[in-house]
């Protein structure tokens, strides 16, 4: 199957992760870390998922001016010009605005993927599947779609998709038009979503063509669009990040589902099932591990537990770990700083890496 070499893939790399603290630190966010073990870090691991959806010279990563050294030693094969700094953090929209119209000025009849660098897909045969069919639909039309994921428990930690399933596309059978999209919800309205069959995790990994997405920037978001519309002379020139730096601060720090997606009409989901785990916790990661026989999860070399059930530990620079008689906890170590805490308290992580 030959590569469309329209197709544009965006990876936003900008965030701080402080949920994975001690591992993940402002330094070294987690996206730029070998999270699962497996020698390669989630950011590595997101560029390659899209091997056979889109080359190598179309691929674009947005981050913070604070990790260009980091993304340029993990993705050498992404060209400098096309490795997006922002000055300060806004939110999704500005970063998708931006590198928008900086893909419009390259390569005005793109088609592009938006995606996270921190999530992991389990089944990337599938993944590749689906990406590459949603590319297409939005190749021939209007429309701004999003990955829904079929849920399998009653998350709270996600928003939701609600899906209209009595109306598919014709000229794709597995895409959905949205009726709304739903903040995280307490745990019984999401076991409510679930017992139904037309809500979906939201992903936040997003399809369109770059001649869409503008113009939904152009009519829902005027003051963004103006901002990066008046820079277009500017893109892909000694003085782009110069002209980057001074207009970045005056967008709105909002997200693009605030921004485009709760306000455009032609919006779509498809619903897909590819092993998706958004990783933002370390619960998350604990249910995307494999367990001993106890519900223990071990990341690193030489770790052992005793009488310990339910924990997660992840000691990558360790020579030898020994847990004895911990439930339900979490134990990591990351240069020098450990961190012990009960897995029901991690929402209290972001307060502990303040002290």
């Amino acid at each position: 199957m030959s590569m469309n070499k329209l197709n544009h893939l965006v990876i936003m790399a900008g965030g701080v992760g402080s949920r994975f603290w001690p591992m993940s630190t402002e330094e070294r966010p987690k996206q730029f870390i070998d999270v699962l073990g497996t020698g390669r870090s989630l950011l590595q691991l997101t560029f390659d998922r899209f091997a056979e959806i889109c080359l190598p010279s179309n691929i674009w990563v947005v981050t913070n001016k604070r990790y260009l050294r980091l993304v340029e030693e993990q993705l050498p094969q992404v060209d400098r010009s096309h490795i997006l700094l922002e000055p300060c953090r806004r939110n999704t929209a500005p970063c998708i605005a931006y590198v928008s119209w900086r893909i419009k000025k390259e390569c005005p009849s793109a088609n592009v993927i938006v995606t996270p660098s921190d999530h992991i897909v389990t089944h990337v045969p599938e993944f590749t599947r689906v990406v590459t069919s949603c590319l297409q639909f939005t190749g021939e039309t209007d429309a701004i779609l999003t990955l829904g994921m079929k849920p399998t428990r009653p998350e709270t930690g996600y928003g939701y998709i609600q899906a209209d399933l009595s109306f598919n596309s014709a000229r794709n059978r597995e895409i959905f038009r949205v009726d709304s999209f739903k903040e995280k919800p307490d745990l019984k309205t999401a076991t409510e979503y679930i017992s139904r069959n037309n809500y979906f995790w939201n992903s936040g990994i997003f399809i369109w063509s770059v001649h869409t997405i503008v113009n939904a920037f152009r009519v829902y978001q005027p003051a963004i669009s103006k901002i990066f519309e008046s820079l277009m002379d500017d893109y892909g020139t000694p003085q782009e990040q110069e002209k980057i730096d001074a207009a970045y601060p005056e967008c709105e720090n909002i997200s693009v589902d605030y921004a485009i997606m709760e306000k455009a009409e032609e919006i779509f989901v498809c619903p897909a099932e590819f092993g998706w785990s958004d990783l933002g916790t370390w619960g998350s990661l604990w249910t995307q591990t494999q367990h001993d026989l106890y519900g223990n999860a071990c990341i690193g070399k030489n770790i052992h537990l005793y009488d310990s059930h339910n924990c997660i530990v992840h000691t990558t620079q360790e020579q030898k770990v020994v847990v004895q008689g911990l439930e339900d906890c979490i134990v990591a170590e990351q240069d020098g700083v450990l961190l012990i805490c009960k897995r029901s308290e991690e929402q209290r992580i972001k307060q502990f890496s303040e002290t």
